[in-house]
This record gives C-alpha cells, structure tokens and sequence, in this order.
C-alpha cells in the first residue's frame, strides 16, 4: 500500500500538490516512530536561542522525517502554532542571520547579497562549522512539514546545487555579493578602454584566482571567467554542503524525480509576496447578522470587518507576512482562516487553529491599526501576548 501511495505522487501533474503528497507519504510512513525534539527558552538571550536552533540541526545520523514536537519555555502556547514557529523562524534565519558570533561578527550570515541573487557566503569557517549542512538539513525539514521555502537563491546557485555545470549557469553582476570584487570585474564589462589604475586593478583580481593576463582579445572571456568564480568557483564547498544537507531529506527526491519542483522550492524573491486579494479569500469571517446570543452587534462586526479588511489591502509586503505569521504561525496562508471578535484589551492569534482574535472596541481605523502592527511585531519574538 505505501508503496502505491509512494507511486502516486510521482504521478500527481501538478508540482505543488505533488510536493505535498510526498512530505504526506514520507511523515505517514515515520509517524509511529520516537519523535525529534526541540525546545528553546525564549528567557534565554537570541545568541542562546539561535544556538538551540543550530546544534539541533547539527544532529548527526537523523531521520528527519520522524515526528517534531517543539516546545518555547517561558510560553504558554502549544501545539501546531509553534512548530510552525520554529521552523519559519529556522527559515527565516537562514536569510536574514544567525545572532552568533562567528569570526568576529554578531550577526552570522550563511547567505549574502540582494533579494533574488543570494548566494553562499565565502567563509570557510562556516564550511568548517557545517553551517551549510545544517541549511540543508533546515530546507529539508521545512519541506517535509510544507513549511516556508528559501526564497530569493540566485538562479545560478540553484542549477549548480541541483547539479548543472557553472559554466552553463546564468551568472549576473548582481549575483557577485562582494562588492569590491564587482567593481573590478564590472569594468570588463562593455567595450570602454580601461585607465592603467583599472587595469591593474583587474590584474590583481586574476592573477589572485590563477587566470592569466587581461588583453585585448580576452577581455569578455575574463569578464566570464572571473564572475563565475566570483559567484560559483569560491563557493563551490559551501554548495556541496548545502546539497549534503538537501540529501539527508526528501526533498531531495523530489528535486531529482521532478525537476520542475525546483522554482517552487527555490522561488524568486517576489514570488514569496503574500497577494492581498488571496489573503482576503481565504478568510471565514463572523455572521454580521444580529443574534440575541451574541456579545457583538452587526454594526461592530462590520466595522471591525472593514478595519481588518483595509489594513489588508494596503499592508506592505513585510506587514502581510507578519500578519500571516501571526496569525498562523509560518508565511504560509492556508486553505481557510478565522476571525473572531473578542473582549480583550489587543489582538490576539490561535495558531493551532488560525484564528486572528480581534477586540472589537475599536471605533477609528488608526487606534486599530496602531495596535494590530504593534501585535504582529511579536510573531518574531514568540507567543507572548502584548
């Protein structure tokens, strides 16, 4: 039977509900055995926190398909909602840094560059560290739960990760994170003479990466030469890693049998962008008509509908996906929300059950507003309620 399931989502036609059926097939055939677990003390300082994080993924000889419980001590909350904490936050890390301090700096990053051409950072330390085993092992993890994906990887990261050769690869300048290193190769780029200075600028830069002298017939072959190196060549070890850690869990069966997952599983930075008018669709609001058993009139549910409705429609990309945070605990908007109008002083979330719970004292869109970007601030931070 589990291998006719394991069939089945080789022949689903569409990649997402495919991807789907696999971390379904690959947790159901687990589900029976000892579950991982990992706990953070949110008391603890970031350093300490993002520690728990990085030593459980270093975890050798895991099967990471095996049931997650997780646990925030110093929070109340359970359940569902905070192992979507977990792993969003675990992905979320994976772009934005590590608050620990590895050579001399606060903020460790495993990826550098713009929104759309990240790419591996060149430190050694970290290869030496496994830090790129343990995003590996993160991206995995994520995918098994159908969790937040590493959005915004350069495109050619991502060919050479799944196997494609760097010279066929579509290197950009923006792809070059150095931006010292992209000023020199940038002035091979078009058909201007260079100065002396800048000559011996591009020199150094080949001579350091064993390319030979800059003339006039090399000029667009060094041009190619030193940006693959500069992008893919002094990073090759980190990619690797990252393809170890990939290895480890099932995603990697799916990148290999189909291939067409990859731009699901590595989007484009804007591709990650939560659309207003879907987060609208997807939300089940409370009846406006009056009920005698009811603590809210039609008028207050209407307004507060309208209020929440707004702050949606004009929210900035960042807001959106900390209201969906929030609200369910990962990036990820599910099939169906709730909204429930509650005495409370702020708004509060049940993660567990996506439900957004909303005061509905409110009587001017400002206050509301003031107070619902002050709440889902928190969602970076925990469950604690403000």
């Amino acid at each position: 039977m589990l291998l006719h399931v394991e069939k089945g989502w080789l022949t689903i036609s569409d990649p997402i509900k495919a991807m789907s059926a696999c971390a379904s097939f690959y947790r159901r055939i687990h589900e029976r055995e000892s579950p991982l677990v990992l706990s953070m003390d949110l008391k603890q300082t970031p350093a300490q926190q993002d520690l728990a994080l990085v030593l459980f993924y270093k975890r050798p000889n895991v099967e990471w398909a095996r049931p997650l419980n997780c646990r925030l001590e110093g929070d109340t909350a359970v359940g569902q909602g905070v192992t979507r904490y977990f792993i969003s936050t675990c992905m979320e890390k994976l772009k934005s840094g590590f608050c620990i301090n590895f050579a001399n700096s606060n903020v460790t990053c495993l990826f550098e560059g713009p929104p759309g051409h990240l790419v591996p950072s060149a430190s050694h330390f970290l290869v030496e560290s496994d830090m790129f085993l343990v995003a590996g092992r993160m991206i995995g993890h994520s995918f098994i739960h159908e969790g937040p994906c590493l959005s915004g990887l350069s495109p050619a990261v991502v060919h050479v990760l799944l196997g494609g050769s760097p010279e066929t690869a579509t290197v950009t300048l923006e792809d070059c994170a150095d931006l010292d290193i992209r000023e020199k190769i940038e002035l091979l780029e078009g058909d201007n003479a260079l100065s002396d200075a800048e000559r011996a600028r591009v020199q150094e830069l080949a001579y350091a990466w064993d390319l030979p002298c800059l003339t006039e017939s090399n000029k667009k072959w060094l041009f190619e030469k030193l940006l693959i190196h500069a992008v893919i060549g002094r990073v090759t070890r980190q990619i690797k890693q990252l393809r170890r850690g990939l290895k480890e869990t099932p995603v990697w069966t799916v990148l290999t049998k189909r291939p067409e997952t990859a731009a699901l599983i590595f989007p484009s930075e804007r591709t990650g962008d939560i659309c207003p008018e879907i987060f609208l669709q997807r939300i089940s609001w409370p009846k406006e008509e009056e009920d005698e058993d009811d603590d809210w009139s039609a008028e207050t549910k209407s307004r507060i509908k309208g209020y929440l409705q707004e702050f949606i429609k004009n929210g900035t990309a960042v807001e959106l996906m900390n209201l969906a945070k929030f609200w369910t605990g990962w990036e990820i908007l599910p099939k169906s929300l709730s909204v429930e109008i509650v005495r409370s002083s702020y708004p509060t979330a049940s993660t567990c059950y996506e439900t957004l719970k909303i005061p509905g004292h409110y009587r001017d869109y400002r206050s509301f507003r003031c107070d619902l970007l002050a709440c889902i601030e928190t969602c970076h931070t925990g469950f604690g309620l403000l």
